[in-house]
């Protein structure tokens, strides 16, 4: 009778899991968060029906700031097509219900510590999920700009304008974010807008140090007539050095890192290893 009742149990668990899964597979995340990132968080997902019923707080006047401050952290994130700054802070509204909620639960359970921890997940998590995809969209952006940079410097040099040589390095590079950023600036200017127009938006939009610092070197080139291939050949060499700077950083400081999960995994094992026999051998010999 015990091996049918796991059995039924785990087969449950497994209808459970599947029909969870086919739920958020069937959610609707509108026109807008058609291009939503796959790596979205599963209960980012579970939480975007919340969205409508927290929408019309979030969009009140009193959140304004609020609103004025997540805006450009969106964009610089690469989701400021996903969400509006509205449907974000409505998603953290959505978030810290759930968090209250918790706490009432673990309050009427007896469990009110492990709850509040719980809680307080919930309430940081969606601030934590947009830094982390800023500092990685950011890294991805440093490590992929020196070969970008070097593509064009060839391109420009071999007689090819600025803007053919980016629209074939796009046409034939994986995307991105790098790529991404450049082909949504590559639109604007074929739209009409000014090119170094175009280069500060991009520039004010990602907020990453090394491609703000290349595209106002583009940007000065054009304005004084310097070669813009000499400019583009510059920026890369110091993007490159910078870059293989932050690998020897990180380099040297992973042998520091590694100390303590050495004390705190291996150690212990290679000591039981090596001292558990002479100890049950002298436990042994005692009794």
């Amino acid at each position: 009778m015990q091996l049918i009742a796991a059995i039924c149990a785990a087969i449950s668990a497994g209808c459970l899991a599947l029909f969870l899964g086919r739920f958020l597979l069937t959610i609707d995340l509108s026109e807008k968060r058609e291009n939503a990132p796959k790596r979205m968080p599963i209960i980012v997902r579970l939480l975007l029906p919340a969205i409508t019923v927290t929408r019309p707080f979030a969009a009140s006047s009193s959140l304004t700031v609020w609103r004025d401050m997540v805006a450009p952290r969106l964009w610089m994130a690469g989701l400021g097509e996903v969400f509006t700054p509205v449907d974000f802070i409505a998603l953290r509204i959505a978030f810290l219900l759930v968090a209250f909620f918790l706490l009432i639960l673990g309050l009427f359970a007896g469990y009110f510590w492990g709850f509040a921890l719980l809680a307080l997940l919930f309430a940081l998590f969606p601030a934590m999920w947009l830094s982390s995809e800023i500092k990685r969209r950011h890294l991805s952006i440093m490590k992929a700009l020196p070969n970008v940079l070097d593509l064009l410097t060839l391109s420009v040099e071999s007689g090819r304008d600025l803007l053919s040589a980016l629209r074939d390095i796009l046409a034939r590079r994986k995307l991105d974010p790098l790529g991404e950023e450049l082909m949504r600036t590559f639109q604007e200017i074929q739209f009409g807008r000014k090119r170094a127009d175009s280069l500060r938006a991009l520039s004010q939009r990602v907020r990453q140090n090394d491609l703000t610092a290349a595209m106002n070197s583009i940007i000065q080139a054009e304005e004084l007539g310097v070669s813009i291939a000499q400019i583009l050949r510059i920026q890369s060499d110091m993007q490159r050095n910078k870059r293989f700077t932050l690998a020897e950083k990180l380099a040297n400081e992973a042998s520091v890192k590694i100390i303590m999960p050495i004390i705190i995994c291996i150690l212990p094992a290679v000591m039981l290893i090596l001292i558990g026999p002479f100890a049950l051998r002298v436990v042994t010999m005692f009794q």
